[in-house]
């Protein structure tokens, strides 16, 4: 896939691309390794005609009778959605479809929590009799009614699913299975100017791509995977040091989990926007300074329209920190 505009195109329609090499890789970097290396979460919001959230009462000693919504980490050769079917099964009694990607939350690349609304499709909720290791029992939560939570974090979670219930955010996004080794970030990069020109930048390292770059781990990279390894992209191939980067949000992500140690990373294809500091204008993007990147200056006015509707609406999957 040679065109960039067909790459894009491919992004925007929530698709994936094969990470075949980076463009800013770390010497601290090897493939993660579930369970070992790398703690991917899962987390489910399942709503009901009434917003009411399936709930799950913990079994866990340290949190014995608290509740929670659904959730748990990856297992080894195990996908995502696999992972979200698994936990809510074992959880709630119910059988679940994952229809979109929630939210992303890093604590940096070793830790990344991946939340999904799911519909129910099959099962029934969880009983005391039927109490576990995994949990106690489940039940719909009105939201309002008291209930001793397990920490209070899901609630901005529950409040996003609702927000999206009631009108979608962005479009239904769900993983991509290709494989990936590393956690990694494909970063479209955007400049647009005060009359909508638009420009993406592109690495010409081999083929014609967008710049994908490699998380790493060392302590100056923990707090924030996404921002650190963005920025130092930009660091790296664009002359001008007094730049905004802001990034909007998640595209499509990719990830299979099929080979333990070969297969357990991640692509995020992230989009953000580059752009002069407060009180600075251009019209042209910012130089580059290295012969490996330009700027492509994107004509098709489809595709324009459509990222320009992504940047303008947020219409992405969020990252939280």
């Amino acid at each position: 896939m040679d065109s960039l505009e067909a790459q894009l195109e491919l992004l925007l329609k929530g698709g994936g691309i094969e990470v075949q090499g980076y463009d800013s890789p770390l010497e601290d970097v090897v493939p993660v390794t579930v369970r070992k290396t790398v703690c991917y979460i899962v987390a489910a919001v399942i709503l009901n005609e009434q917003k009411e959230v399936v709930m799950m009462q913990e079994a866990k000693p340290d949190c014995y009778g608290k509740w929670y919504l659904p959730a748990g980490r990856i297992e080894q050769k195990e996908s995502i959605v696999q992972a979200v079917k698994r936990e809510v099964l074992e959880e709630t009694g119910l059988e679940c479809e994952p229809s979109t990607l929630l939210s992303v939350e890093e604590r940096g690349p070793r830790w990344i929590r991946f939340v999904f609304m799911a519909t129910v499709t099959g099962g029934t909720l969880k009983s005391t009799s039927e109490s576990d290791a995994e949990s106690l029992q489940a039940k719909w939560w009105d939201r309002v009614s008291p209930l001793p939570l397990r920490a209070r974090d899901i609630l901005n979670l529950i409040s996003l699913a609702v927000k999206y219930k009631e009108k979608a955010s962005h479009p239904l996004t769900v993983p991509i299975e290709m494989p990936c080794s590393l956690v990694c970030h494909r970063v479209l990069a955007a400049f647009l100017n005060k009359t909508n020109d638009l420009w993406l930048l592109a690495s010409h390292q081999e083929r014609p791509h967008f710049p994908v770059t490699a998380c790493g781990s060392s302590s100056a990279e923990l707090s924030c995977s996404v921002e650190a390894a963005i920025h130092r992209l930009g660091r790296e191939c664009l002359r001008e040091a007094r730049l905004r980067v802001k990034t909007h949000g998640v595209l499509s992500l990719q990830h299979t989990g099929a080979v333990p140690g070969k297969a357990d990373g991640v692509c995020f294809n992230v989009l953000v926007t580059v752009a002069p500091l407060e009180g600075a204008h251009s019209q042209t993007p910012p130089d580059v300074s290295s012969g490996r990147y330009s700027w492509h200056r994107i004509d098709n006015d489809d595709l324009k329209i459509q990222l320009l509707e992504r940047l303008s609406f947020a219409s992405l999957v969020p990252f939280l920190n």
